[in-house]
């Protein structure tokens, strides 16, 4: 039997917008991806994020509208304008500026939604790097106990070591990419003595990571050591999101209560499928469709 019982998935944090040298915006912010493709799947997720009272922030909650998404906890903020991200290149390989003193930094605990029956809390480790959206996070992991997914996301400067160490302690699952393993204990040589450690010091149910192209895997507190790779046949046309396309259908999985080593499969191919269109969401349903015929989606 799941033990997630809860009506729906909560995912806290950021919501932006990357702007490129050349004027175009996409719309991201891993919380944001992962609930998107949530609502597709049709597990209704709350993001509790918070957006400027500015025409961002305004394309935001029509975007989020257009997919039938709740926009009960996506607040508004008079002061501090949209999250933003400044993307440049130097010989092709691309730097971020993720702007700091946004709105989804100032997610406001007295403005959060009814939370009274949450299956379980999504967030990253970018999404806590100011201590007001941090004491939002606090209130509502504090609330019934629900247990954490985090997504570890270390971007220079917004993260410590003892303080991404700090976060898994309130984890139950936790996912990174295989460099950001190495980040956290660098004094270990291999992946799976990294990913033992962390089990063991931290209670976790299991750890996946990320390998790039190579697939992942996932280590549990049982010592399974569970792998996935992507067909070679593969088109890549953009990566962005990736990573997100694979938390969601993780996601999926806990709340269908899937075995992991299908999970993981589900996971890998609906990242390989977003990987081959353009941007980290698709607005088009139709995109899902195969996936709920597979999976035997209700």
């Amino acid at each position: 039997m799941n033990r997630l019982q809860g009506a729906y998935p909560v995912m806290f944090g950021e919501v932006l917008f990357d702007h490129f040298p050349d004027g175009h915006a996409v719309l991201g912010g891993a919380p944001f991806n992962v609930a998107w493709h949530l609502q597709a799947f049709a597990k209704a997720p709350v993001l509790v994020s918070r957006v400027g009272n500015d025409p961002l922030g305004h394309q935001i909650r029509q975007s989020m509208e257009s997919q039938a998404m709740s926009t009960a906890g996506l607040q508004l903020d008079s002061r501090h304008p949209t999250g933003t991200v400044d993307v440049t290149f130097n010989d092709s390989e691309p730097s971020y500026d993720i702007v700091e003193n946004r709105a989804w930094d100032f997610i406001n605990d007295r403005q959060l939604p009814p939370l009274d029956d949450i299956a379980l809390l999504y967030h990253g480790s970018l999404a806590l790097r100011n201590p007001v959206s941090r004491r939002a996070f606090d209130v509502i992991r504090q609330h019934g106990d629900v247990p954490v997914f985090i997504d570890i996301n270390l971007r220079t400067p917004w993260w410590t070591r003892d303080d991404a160490l700090s976060l898994l302690q309130r984890a139950r699952w936790a996912k990174m990419n295989e460099g950001e393993l190495a980040l956290l204990l660098p004094e270990l040589d291999e992946p799976e003595k990294r990913a033992k450690t962390l089990l063991n010091d931290y209670a976790l149910e299991w750890i996946l990571v990320t390998l790039g192209d190579k697939g992942a895997q996932a280590y549990t507190a049982a010592g399974e050591i569970l792998s996935v790779a992507p067909d070679r046949s593969t088109a890549i046309v953009d990566t962005v999101g990736a990573g997100d396309a694979f938390a969601s259908v993780l996601i999926l999985g806990l709340l269908k209560d899937w075995p992991m080593q299908l999970t993981l499969q589900r996971a890998q191919d609906f990242a390989s499928s977003i990987v081959g269109v353009r941007g980290a969401t698709v607005s088009d349903t139709v995109f899902y469709r195969s996936f709920f015929k597979d999976w035997d989606l209700v």
